[in-house]
């Protein structure tokens, strides 16, 4: 008869908004095992499998810890609670979380009072997900936290307690009847009770026994502090644009660029520190989406997108909020363990916005193939083409806005958009590597360029910091002879230094941080970007790494910048200063800039 072996979930803290999808493991009546559903329409030998799902509610209720959600709370911090910040960050479940926490807390105050200071009143966060709505009214340092013996205070959230006994005072809700389910905010604070037993077919009663797992409470899904999208176009004015109206103005597009680390290699190996459900696909990927969607960008640039997360995922669910995918994935998929996966670039850009004209495939392992047979001995290409296939890909595509600037110069005339999307070699060592990868690039653009009077974006993760021969080639258009990256170079691709050049006229968008005029917010903005580089201090923040490896370059004698998403501060991402976390679902940050294209000038 079939029978279940084993039932268990990946993760016992279940989540707002990410699917759970129990482990069930069966042996059929010829004693083989397997996993597969038995559904009531195929049963085995007359019996199918049944699945329940409950809310267990309790009269008794709790807090829950603002920093470890699985925890009931015990601690409130009252200048939250002055300063009108959202009470739900306000609890802690002991004194040393609440002291562990500080460093990052205190962000929150100080987000606050800067809302009151700069503006007089408290600014309107922006990108749907991240709003807080919060009537900061005055500035409260902690002075004190009180213990929570009661907390029916009014608006305070309440959350029932852990059930640890079927007895008085539980009500148990069913929920859903499918194998998965996915919580739902009024799960929050309940744990939920997961049934699955075998069933005759014929009689539709239980056969054996009832296989349950109780979860830990349901959490909702934690949230960053909001990212402000501040104007660099006019140095005297600073604030909040309207998302709508920038969306619907003339001649203007936003321009997002995220590596969101792909799944095979958010391993526990590198990310220890990330809580494991917070590591977990299941989890990202919806924190990710509600991230990028957030956002509202016109285009969005994804680095480290898996090809069947692309197609199961990412391309579906943005197609629900308009936006048509275009995808090129690596050339060599890399082994996990158990399955054989790869990853590439993806490129979304909003239909309501954009038309697809043109699609632009680069495979450095083909350029690698063509420069060996062309510069290097038969002797050596073995050797050389080792070095150089490393399967790093970039996407370009070529694009036709549906809006325009509205000039008389302009009336008539096609609206084009070149946007590039790559993701650079990661091996430090490959310093030569790195740069043949931006020059052949580069030099790809060159030729689209030649062709048509078109802007130019190109963005990604290029593995390559500041002051870096692959971002002096970006930023400059050549390399200084003596620069010590062109020390690596055993296979001679390199030479003569003076070949390393473009024409197109890059210039990095962060920069406009560097170049506006002084400002209170301006200054906060400025204190996030290198004054050596003018680049940000990070896009990624690791346990072993902080620096900047992440770029928006744009043609300027074609585009302006208008305004770009506020850096973040190291002490601002959490309290142990690493991504990936439970907020943010990367090792990488997002980067985002609005463009206006300029008016055409008469040929």
């Amino acid at each position: 008869m079939l029978s279940v072996l084993r039932v268990h979930l990946p993760s016992d803290i279940p989540i707002v908004g990410c699917e759970l999808s129990p482990y069930v493991l069966l042996r059929r009546p010829d004693q083989s095992v397997f996993t597969d559903d038995v559904p009531e329409t195929s049963p085995i030998e007359g019996h199918f499998l049944r699945y329940k799902w409950y809310r267990i509610q309790s009269d008794k209720k709790v807090a829950i810890c603002s920093i470890h959600p699985s925890e009931q709370a015990t601690l409130q911090c009252l200048g939250c609670v002055k300063a009108k910040i959202p009470l739900a960050k306000s609890y802690h479940c002991s004194p040393k979380c609440f002291s562990d926490a500080w460093q990052h807390h205190r962000v929150l105050h100080e987000r606050a009072a800067s809302a009151v200071n700069e503006n007089g009143n408290e600014e309107e966060e922006i990108f749907g997900r991240f709003n807080n709505n919060n009537n900061n009214n005055n500035n409260q340092s902690l002075s004190s936290s009180q213990s929570l013996p009661s907390l029916a205070n009014g608006a305070t959230p309440l959350y029932p307690a852990a059930v640890t006994q079927r007895s008085g005072g539980e009500t148990w809700f069913e929920v859903g009847r499918s194998k998965t389910y996915t919580p739902t905010a009024d799960d929050i604070g309940h744990v939920l009770k997961f049934e699955c037993v075998v069933v005759d077919v014929e009689t539709k009663s239980p056969v054996g026994h009832t296989n349950t797992i109780l979860t830990s409470r349901v959490i909702p899904a934690p949230s960053p502090s909001p990212r402000k999208l501040i104007s660099v176009s006019n140095s005297d004015v600073m604030g909040h644009l309207d998302l709508d109206g920038r969306l619907s103005s003339n001649g203007t597009f936003t321009v997002l660029s995220y590596n969101i680390l792909a799944d095979t290699y958010a391993t526990s190996d590198l990310y220890g520190y990330c809580p494991s459900w917070a590591l977990s696909w299941p989890y990202r990927r919806q924190n990710l989406l509600r991230e990028i969607v957030g956002y509202r960008a016109d285009i969005v640039c994804l680095q480290e997108v898996q090809s069947d997360h692309f197609d199961e995922f990412f391309a579906p669910e943005l197609d629900k909020h308009g936006y048509q995918a275009l995808y090129k994935k690596k050339t060599a998929e890399v082994f996990n363990g158990s399955i054989m996966t790869i990853d590439g670039c993806a490129t979304f850009f909003r239909r309501d916005r954009f038309s697809h004209v043109k699609k632009y495939e680069v495979e450095f392992n083909k350029a690698a193939q063509s420069l060996t047979d062309a510069l290097v001995p038969s002797a050596q290409k073995k050797t050389a083409l080792n070095r150089l296939v490393k399967d790093n890909v970039a996407l370009i595509v070529v694009l036709e806005a549906k809006f325009s600037n509205h000039g008389v110069d302009n009336l008539g005339k096609r609206q084009l958009v070149c946007v590039a999307n790559t993701h650079v070699n990661v091996q430090q060592d490959l310093k030569d590597v790195k740069l043949w990868q931006v020059h052949t690039l580069l030099k790809g653009l060159e030729k689209i360029a030649a062709s048509a009077d078109i802007p130019m974006l190109v963005c990604g993760d290029f593995n390559s910091v500041p002051g870096s021969a692959p971002h002096a080639l970006l930023a400059i258009g050549k390399v200084d002879p003596m620069h010590p990256d062109l020390a690596v170079d055993p296979l001679g691709i390199l030479r003569p230094a003076t070949k390393l050049t473009h024409t197109l006229p890059l210039v990095s968008a962060y920069s406009s941080f560097a170049r506006i005029g002084a400002n209170l917010g301006y200054e906060q903005q400025k204190r996030r970007v290198d004054p050596a580089t003018n680049e940000p201090l990070f896009t990624n923040c690791t346990r072993d790494f902080i620096g900047t490896l992440d770029y928006i370059f744009y043609s300027a004698d074609t585009l302006t910048v208008e305004s770009l998403l506020e850096l973040l501060e190291e002490d601002s991402l959490r309290k142990d200063t690493a991504l990936p976390s439970p907020e943010w679902s990367s090792d990488h940050i997002a980067l985002l800039a609005e463009f206006r294209c300029k008016p055409r000038t008469r040929r």
